[in-house]
């Protein structure tokens, strides 16, 4: 991250003792029951595809994306690199130490930055920080529960008028999941009293198995 993020110290991952002072409001009760650092120091990691979203790659054809930019559940990197690429600042944010450490072993794309840490409790400088926020394996990840938080951190950490990217997964293979389905009635729900909604689509380009499963949208913070 640059100099002007007004990112939290290196000394420990966001959310911690080091950093507990300054949390975005109501950060109680956001405990994940997976242990996504297990799943990373054991490799069973089916989610990683080694490469960027399919639906990002063909978004920022048409729509390049720019300054500040934030990517939760971010893992080993590759839609980091992906805007990174195409001139934003990025900032990967990811809860498990070993994909923070697997998204630094690649080569470093100018622009991109990690930090470990939790989605629903962040420092308090990054309160109105991001130009945008890109969603992709964050929201289905964490357990249903806990969607309402998520879209009040996302809210809170976007600039006024910032947008949210998501490729949202509607019906995964796995119904227990994680990852979790949701439906565009939940979606709408859940964002629209924050985030107007400029943009819906099917994504022509998908992971081997998500064809027909996911939708894209492009919403603006009202």
């Amino acid at each position: 991250m640059n100099a002007n993020t007004n990112s939290a110290s290196h000394s420990g991952p966001l959310g911690s003792a080091s950093n507990s002072d300054s949390r975005l409001p109501d950060s109680a009760d956001t405990v994940d029951p997976v242990d996504w650092e297990a799943r990373y120091q054991a490799g069973d990691t089916p989610w990683d595809e080694g490469y960027a979203a399919p639906a990002l790659t063909e978004f920022l054809t048409r729509h390049p994306i720019h300054g500040e930019v934030l990517v939760p559940g971010s893992g080993p990197g590759h839609d980091v690199r992906a805007l990174a690429t195409h001139g934003a600042h990025v900032t990967g944010l990811d809860l498990s130490s070993s994909a923070i450490a697997l998204a630094r072993s690649y080569p470093t794309t100018c622009g991109e930055h990690y930090e470990q840490g939790n989605l629903f409790v962040l420092p308090e400088s990054w309160n109105k920080h991001f130009d945008w926020v890109f969603e992709h394996t964050c929201f289905c990840a964490i357990p249903p529960a806990l969607r309402a938080k998520y879209v009040k951190a996302i809210n809170a950490i976007l600039k006024p008028g910032g947008h949210f990217l998501a490729i949202f997964y509607f019906n995964p293979a796995a119904p227990s999941g994680p990852p979790h389905g949701s439906t565009r009635e939940e979606i709408a729900m859940l964002f629209d009293p924050c985030f107007e909604l400029i943009e819906e689509w099917v994504p022509s380009g998908s992971f081997d198995g998500r064809e027909g499963r996911e939708l894209c949208q492009l919403r603006r913070k009202s």
